[in-house]
C-alpha cells in the first residue's frame, strides 16, 4: 500500500478546530478525475454486478468501468473470464455498445449470449471463452503469425457474496498480492450470516446523479444529514436523527422503532427473515461502504446494493439492486414494492442533496468544506484518496 499522503486545503482565512474536507478541486477537476481512473478504478477491484447476470456458458456481461469497456463471459467449464472489449486485430469492440440487451433491468451493465465463440463484428476474428484466438478468415498461421500471440487482453475477475468484481490491471494486482479478499478486509467476516451468494435480484433501479462519486460516498458514510433530509427514514430509525446521528453502533446494527424490523414504510413485511441471522440482525439495520464503488445496506429480509459508476467529475450513475431470498421470490404473493418504494424515496432525497452539494462546490467562493464531529466516518475518504493520489 502506498504511503499516506497529506492533503492541503488552502483556507488560511479560517481558524477552526473542525476537520477540513478534501479541497473542492477533488470533486470538480477533470485532471484529478483522470488520476482517479488510473489509480483507483483501473487499479483496484471494481464491482460490476451480480454473478447471476452470467449464469450459463456463453452468456456475457459488458460493463463500462470509467470509460473502459469490459467483457465478462462464462466459459463452457463454468468458470468466469474477463477481457477488455477489444479485438486484437484492429481494435474493434467485440460487443458493440448498442448490441446487447440489458438483463435485470436497464443499467450500465448489458448482457447477452455467444453461441460457440466470441466473434469480432468487423473482420470476424474469433476467440474462445478463455480468450484464445481461434479463427482468422483467410489468414493462416506462419512463421510471422501465431494465434497464441493474439489472445484477448485479460482482466482479472473474482466474486464475493454473489457480487462480481473485475480488476483492469491483472498483472500488477497479481504481482502485488492485491486479491479481492485482501481489498475487502474484514467485510466478509462481518456479514457472514447474511446469505449473500444465494440471493437474487428482485428489482433494479437506476439513477443518474449530478454529483461526484465521492460526494455520494461521503453522504452514505454519515447520518448528520438524516434528520433534515430523511424524515420518513428517521421515523423508522429514530437513532438516525438523535444527537445528529452521532455514535451509531454500526457493528451491531441500528435498531428500528419498536415494532419495526425492516426498511419499508410500515417497518414490517410478509417476507420471512434470512435464516441464520443473530438477534441483532433480525431487528436492526446494517450498512457497509466497500471502496471504490459498492454500498450495501442490510435488512433482515432484503438487501439494497448500490453500485456507483463514475462518469465524469460531476456525474455518477447509480444502480440499486434489491436482493431477496429466491424462495420468497417464488411465492405467488411476492411483491418487492414495500421495500423498493421506501428506498426509492430515500434514494431520491439523497441524490437531490448530493447534487446540491456538487452545485455549491462549483462556486468560486468554495475552497473546501468541514466535517462536524458526528461526521467522523466521512473522514475515511480523505485517507482513502490520499493514499492513492498525490497531493496537489
Amino acid at each position: 500500500m502506498a504511503p499516506e499522503v497529506e492533503i492541503e486545503t488552502d483556507q488560511p482565512d479560517v481558524a477552526s478546530h473542525l476537520e477540513s474536507s478534501l479541497p473542492g478541486a477533488y470533486y470538480l477537476s477533470p485532471e484529478i478525475f483522470a488520476r482517479e481512473k488510473e489509480r483507483i478504478f483501473f487499479h483496484e477491484w471494481f464491482c460490476v454486478g451480480r454473478v447471476e447476470q452470467v449464469p450459463n456458458a456463453g452468456e456475457y456481461l459488458v460493463a463500462n468501468v470509467a470509460g473502459e469497456s469490459v467483457l465478462i463471459v462464462r466459459t463452457k467449464a463454468g468458470e468466469l473470464r474477463a477481457f477488455y472489449n477489444v479485438c486484437r486485430h484492429r481494435g474493434c469492440r467485440l460487443v458493440l455498445d448498442d448490441s446487447p440487451k440489458p438483463r435485470n433491468g436497464e443499467g450500465p451493465g448489458c448482457g447477452g449470449s455467444f453461441h460457440n465463440l466470441i466473434r469480432c463484428p468487423y473482420h470476424s476474428w474469433s476467440y474462445n471463452f478463455e480468450g484464445e484466438l481461434r479463427g482468422t478468415p483467410f489468414l493462416r498461421e506462419s512463421d510471422q503469425f501465431h494465434k497464441a500471440d493474439f489472445s484477448l487482453y485479460p482482466v482479472a475477475v473474482d466474486t464475493w457474496g454473489g457480487f462480481l468484481f473485475v480488476n483492469l490491471s491483472p498483472k500488477e494486482a497479481a504481482a502485488e498480492g492485491r486479491t479481492l479478499l485482501a481489498q475487502l478486509g474484514t467485510v466478509p467476516e462481518e456479514f457472514k450470516r447474511y446469505p449473500l451468494s444465494s440471493l437474487r435480484v428482485g428489482k433494479r433501479l437506476v439513477y443518474e446523479v449530478e454529483a461526484n462519486w465521492k460526494v455520494v460516498m461521503e453522504n452514505y458514510n454519515e447520518c448528520y444529514h438524516c434528520g433534515g433530509v430523511h424524515p420518513e427514514l428517521c421515523e423508522l430509525v429514530p437513532a438516525f436523527r438523535e444527537n445528529g446521528g452521532a455514535q451509531l453502533d454500526w457493528d451491531n446494527g441500528i435498531p428500528h422503532r419498536e415494532g419495526a424490523n425492516t426498511f419499508t414504510f410500515t417497518g414490517t413485511t410478509n417476507r420471512a427473515p434470512f435464516e441464520g441471522l443473530n438477534e441483532f440482525e433480525l431487528t436492526r439495520h446494517k450498512g457497509q461502504l466497500v471502496y471504490p464503488n459498492l454500498l450495501v445496506s442490510f435488512s433482515a429480509d432484503h438487501i439494497a446494493a448500490f453500485t456507483l459508476w463514475a462518469k465524469d467529475p460531476g456525474h455518477t450513475t447509480i444502480t440499486c439492486d434489491f436482493l431477496f431470498d429466491p424462495r420468497e421470490m417464488a411465492r405467488p404473493d411476492f411483491n418487492p414494492s414495500d421495500a423498493v418504494d421506501f428506498w426509492d424515496l430515500v434514494n431520491k432525497q439523497d441524490w437531490g442533496i448530493c447534487a446540491g452539494v456538487q452545485r455549491g462546490m462549483s462556486s468560486r467562493a468554495f475552497h473546501s468544506g468541514y466535517y462536524a464531529p458526528m461526521e467522523d466516518g466521512s473522514l475515511d475518504i480523505r485517507t482513502y484518496i490520499g493514499r492513492r493520489l498525490e497531493a496537489l
